[in-house]
C-alpha cells in the first residue's frame, strides 16, 4: 500500500511542480514584464518580485527596465553652409510604458530600427540649421539637448523615453578629405616657395649688401695706400734734393751713371766721341 502510495506521489509531484512554473513566475529588479493571454497583453505591467498567472492560457513577456544603449551607423548630413559631414552618434533609451511598447514595437530590435530613423531625422534637421563651426564646437551641446528633446516627443507614442542623444565623432567624407589634404599640401608647397623667394631675395640683399662694403673697403684702403705713396715718395724726393743739393757736383756724376748704365746694356755697342756728355762721369 505504501508503495502504492510513493507510487502515485511522485507523478503528482511533477504535475505540481509543473503547475507551480506555469503559474508563478519571477520578475528581476532590472526587469518588468507583461502578461499575454492568447496574444493580447493585460493592461497590469509586473514589477520585481513573485507573481501568479494563470497556466497554460498566460505567458510572460520581460523587458528591461534599465536605461539602454542605442549605437548608430555613421550617417552624412549638411550644415547651413553647405559642408557635408558624416555623425557618429549614440543615444540611451528606456522602455517606460511596456503596455504600449509591446503593442508597438514588440521587440528591442523593432525599437532599435526606429530609433535609428528618428534620431537620424532630428540630427539632419538641427545641423540643417547651423554651420559647420557651431556643429562641431560652439552649439554642439545646445544642438543635442534639442535633438533629444524632439526625439524623445517622437518615441513617447510608443512608450520609449530617450534619455540623451550624444555625437561621438564629426568626420568628413573620403572625398572631402582627400580635397581637403590636397588644398593643405598645395597651401604648404605656395609657403614654401614663398619662403625659399624671400630667402633669396634676402641672400641677394646680404650679398649686395657684403660686396658694395668689400668695395668701400678696398677703395678706401686704396685712397690710403696712394696718399701713403705720395707722402713716401715726396719724402723720397726731398731726401733726395737735399742730399744732392749738398753736393751738385756728386750729384751730376750720379746722374752720369745713371745714364749710362741705362745706356750700357749686356752685348750693347756705342760709338762716343771724347766730347760726349755720357763720358763726362768718367772723366
Amino acid at each position: 500500500m505504501k508503495g502504492l502510495k510513493s507510487v502515485l506521489l511522485i507523478p503528482a509531484l511533477l504535475i505540481l511542480a509543473l503547475l507551480a512554473q506555469q503559474t508563478l513566475f519571477i520578475v528581476n529588479q532590472t526587469q518588468q514584464a507583461l502578461v499575454i493571454q492568447l496574444g493580447h497583453p493585460l493592461d497590469k505591467v509586473y514589477g520585481p518580485g513573485l507573481h501568479a498567472k494563470l497556466p497554460f492560457v498566460q505567458n510572460v513577456v520581460y523587458f528591461e527596465a534599465r536605461i539602454l544603449d542605442y549605437d548608430a551607423r555613421p550617417a552624412e548630413a549638411l550644415t547651413s553652409d553647405l559642408k557635408t559631414i558624416v555623425l557618429d552618434n549614440y543615444a540611451r533609451w528606456k522602455i517606460e510604458d511596456p503596455l504600449r511598447f509591446y503593442r508597438t514595437m514588440r521587440t528591442e530590435a523593432n525599437a532599435q530600427a526606429r530609433l535609428d530613423a528618428v534620431i537620424y531625422s532630428q540630427i539632419r534637421a538641427h545641423i540643417g540649421r547651423h554651420t559647420l563651426t557651431e556643429v562641431v564646437a560652439d552649439e554642439r551641446n545646445s544642438i543635442m539637448e534639442s535633438v533629444t528633446e524632439k526625439a524623445s516627443q517622437q518615441m513617447k507614442e510608443f512608450g520609449i523615453s530617450i534619455v540623451d542623444v550624444r555625437i561621438k565623432r564629426t568626420d568628413l567624407p573620403a572625398e572631402n578629405q582627400r580635397a581637403i589634404f590636397d588644398r593643405m599640401r598645395a597651401e604648404r608647397e605656395r609657403q614654401a616657395t614663398q619662403y625659399r623667394s624671400e630667402g633669396s631675395e634676402e641672400a641677394t640683399k646680404i650679398r649686395s649688401a657684403a660686396e658694395k662694403e668689400r668695395a668701400l673697403i678696398l677703395a678706401e684702403a686704396g685712397k690710403q695706400a696712394q696718399v701713403l705713396r705720395g707722402e713716401g715718395d715726396a719724402e723720397a724726393a726731398r731726401i733726395y734734393a737735399e742730399a744732392f743739393s749738398r753736393s751738385p757736383e756728386f750729384f751730376s756724376f750720379q746722374r752720369g751713371l745713371e745714364a749710362l748704365r741705362k745706356s750700357l746694356g749686356e752685348n750693347t755697342r756705342m760709338v762716343l766721341t771724347p766730347d760726349s756728355p755720357l763720358l763726362q762721369p768718367i772723366k
